[in-house]
């Protein structure tokens, strides 16, 4: 694929049966991925917390006028995207390396260009008041990270409870170098029995992937193994600041 290229889905601005096309009502539903740059899968609202209740409703999909946008705008500065659906209407999806904040700007470039409404799990120190309500409404969910709170027990039930969901995280949970993964996305994934995505943000490469979905077994070291392998090579903005991949021991 020539630099700047994007891969898309089926058809300009188009989705898979039973996922809805922009501009199209959302009854807890998700759209295709389109290439574009970055892309993250979304999911549903999740939680019933005051501090990770996202706004009602799904994120709605782009106009097709915003997604050819996006894609023109991450073609502009080189970056290619290879991203597959997820295999089921339901998934966890983990973004890494994160060490950058340019890391954001690129996936939401992603987001619009995809197609995807998604919902994301952020830091909730960004949910600050004028721009709280704009990333609710973009699909961030906010979480204190530092606080025990039931969080991804909450999660789990909203994964139950909903028909779709893709939800976004970023395992390593800061921008800065830590030895070990937040095992939150495991736990998840485990409870909710859905496949983890890996997707990756090579700046490198210039490229953007999303093509590998992997069940959970629950044997931490088998799929450690298997997640550090899918990510060799993968290098972030800042390569000194990626997280080793692995759970806090």
């Amino acid at each position: 694929m020539a630099r700047g290229a994007v891969r898309g889905g089926p058809g300009d601005g188009g989705s898979p049966e039973g996922f809805p096309c922009p501009g199209e009502p959302l009854d807890s539903s998700s759209a295709s991925p389109q290439g574009g740059g970055v892309t993250s899968q979304g999911t549903e609202p999740a939680a019933g917390h005051e501090e990770a209740n996202p706004a009602k409703g799904a994120p709605r999909p782009p106009s097709r006028l915003a997604q050819r946008w996006a894609r023109s705008l991450l073609a502009l500065f080189g970056w290619t995207v290879e991203a597959d659906p997820p295999p089921g209407a339901k998934c966890v999806i983990v973004v890494y390396p994160h060490t950058s904040n340019w890391d954001f700007f690129i996936g939401y470039l992603a987001k619009i260009a995809s197609g995807l409404p998604l919902w994301w799990v952020g830091k909730h120190s960004i949910f600050v008041w004028p721009i709280a309500g704009l990333l609710r409404r973009m699909g961030g969910i906010p979480v204190n990270r530092s606080e025990t709170t039931g969080f991804i027990d909450r999660l789990v039930e909203e994964f139950s409870r909903r028909p779709r969901m893709w939800l976004v995280i970023a395992p390593e949970g800061t921008r800065s170098r830590t030895d070990h993964w937040k095992s939150g996305f495991y736990r998840l994934a485990l409870a909710a029995k859905v496949p983890v995505g890996l997707a990756s943000i090579d700046y490198r490469e210039r490229r953007v992937e999303l093509t590998t979905y992997l069940p959970m077994t629950g044997n931490e070291q088998v799929d450690l193994d298997r997640i550090r392998a899918a990510y060799a090579g993968k290098v972030g903005k800042r390569p000194g600041q990626a997280s080793d991949i692995r759970f806090r021991g």
